[in-house]
């Protein structure tokens, strides 16, 4: 799994409510493969049938409050990423799905103002500056604040995750 180099991410938007749970972001009927191939095809399927044929490469959800909660599987980011996912935009994320994302390398911002209903809709082109928390909906023109995304994380995002991030630390170090 390779991660994101792009410090401005920009895509279509996907929009969901609030407390959207792990269960329904990779159902547990899918769980027996960690297979990100595999899993694409499920992703979000049980609350958005047509998610899995209509996303595309580069495209962003934007969510409400809560987003991963539920389960700890680590499945349901690994699902978002191979379905072509830049990167979450959500009011707030589940603990343990936040730490997964990361680990995967999986951009994930918080931006309250973003996940408002009223603030972006599905299709809309929304883009994500990673450097420096900015969030723009290109379709209405609206700006949005978020905390940029510190250093650290992007060159984590940039490894593709937390153990090629190390793999590469440790290479170099030698």
């Amino acid at each position: 799994m390779s991660g994101s180099s792009k410090k401005i991410l920009a895509g279509r938007a996907w929009v969901y409510g609030e407390n959207v749970n792990t269960d329904v972001i990779i159902p547990a009927r899918y769980l027996n493969t960690s297979d990100p191939e595999r899993l694409a095809p499920h992703c979000m399927e049980d609350i958005d049938s047509a998610f899995a044929d209509g996303v595309a490469q580069g495209d962003i959800i934007v969510a409400g409050n809560n987003f991963g909660c539920g389960s700890s599987r680590e499945h349901a980011p690994i699902a978002i990423m191979a379905s072509g996912i830049s990167c979450v935009i959500a009011g707030s994320f589940g603990r343990i799905f936040f730490r997964n994302a990361i680990n995967i390398g999986l951009p994930i911002l918080e931006c309250p103002e973003a996940a408002l209903s009223s603030a972006v809709s599905k299709g809309d082109r929304i883009e994500a500056d990673l450097q420096t928390g900015r969030v723009l909906n290109i379709t209405n023109g609206r700006e949005f604040a978020s905390n940029p995304i510190p250093e650290f994380l992007q060159s984590l995002f940039s490894a593709g995750g937390l153990v090629p991030y190390v793999r590469k630390r440790l290479e170099s170090a030698s």
